[in-house]
């Protein structure tokens, strides 16, 4: 399991407690204390550029530019995202604004996973948005990509009309990748949802 960094939304108390506590943990810096209070027994703390071998995959945590205290009398942490490479290769970008290093994350990537919202009015400095998302494509280059972080959590104090505009982001996003990045294969499973990638690997690798 991989936690990107502190924040409530990101580090659930109450969603850990329903994993096996056998799991291991890769989590951002100055949250080893809380998730080994939950029960979980290995758990390393990452910085960008660090790897750990767990089976069959090699995960490497990356940057993104993001807050990172869970609240404002915690000890500073740091916020990530995860190269997870096996027979293919995926990254799982956190929570992130843009940045230019992207580009540099790695090559041939399969799978991207990219958040493109967030769970309240507006989206504060340090979050992609569906434009900024669909130009984080043209850096990654992968085969697929897929919007995340939206139409999972909804505030209660929240008027209702504010729910549909959380699911036009994710079609957002695929309007502005065929746009900005037609090579792109980019999805929108439904939360919970599933999707293969095969087909667009092999349509890749044909010259």
């Amino acid at each position: 399991m991989v936690i990107s960094h502190a924040h409530l939304d990101h580090l659930d108390v109450r969603s850990l407690r329903l994993i096996d506590k056998d799991t291991p943990v890769l989590a951002s810096r100055a949250t080893q204390r809380l998730i080994k209070r939950l029960g979980f027994a290995d758990v390393t703390e990452m910085e960008a550029g660090e790897s750990r071998d767990i089976g069959r995959l090699r995960l490497t945590a990356t940057p993104a530019v993001h807050g990172i205290t869970r609240h404002p009398m915690a000890a500073p942490g740091n916020s990530l995202g995860y190269l997870v490479q096996g027979r293919l290769k995926a990254c799982f970008a956190g929570d992130t604004g843009l940045f230019d290093e992207m580009a540099g994350l790695a090559d041939d990537l399969d799978l991207a996973l990219l958040p493109v919202g967030g769970w309240g009015p507006r989206l504060p400095e340090g979050h992609l948005n569906p434009l900024t998302a669909a130009k984080a494509l043209r850096l990654l280059r992968p085969a697929v990509a897929a919007p995340i972080h939206w139409g999972t959590l909804y505030p209660p104090w929240l008027p209702p009309a504010f729910n549909a505009r959380f699911g036009r982001w994710p079609l957002a996003f695929t309007r502005y990748a065929a746009q900005l990045a037609p090579g792109v294969d980019a999805r929108v499973p439904a939360p919970g949802g599933t999707t293969r990638i095969d087909g667009a690997l092999q349509e890749r690798a044909i010259p």
